[in-house]
C-alpha cells in the first residue's frame, strides 16, 4: 500500500467574475481548477489570482467545498 498524502488535500477553486458582461467569442460558463493545499498551515479557504478562459482575463479563483 502506498503513504497516505498527510495532511494535504485536493482543493477546487472556480472563477468569482462576470463573463456575461464581457462580450468574447469565448465559451460562457464558470471555470475551476483544481489544486491541492496543506490543511495545516491554511485552514481556511483560499482565494488565488489565476487565468479565466471565457473572460479571458485573470480574476480571483475561490476555493469551493
Amino acid at each position: 500500500m502506498g503513504k497516505s498524502k498527510g495532511a494535504r488535500v485536493t482543493i477546487t477553486l472556480e472563477c468569482q467574475c462576470d463573463n456575461i458582461s464581457k462580450p468574447t467569442k469565448r465559451k460562457k460558463g464558470t471555470f475551476r481548477y483544481t489544486s491541492s493545499k496543506n490543511r495545516r498551515n491554511t485552514p481556511n479557504r483560499i482565494e488565488l489570482k489565476k487565468f479565466c478562459p471565457p473572460c479571458n482575463c485573470h480574476a480571483t479563483f475561490k476555493e469551493i467545498k
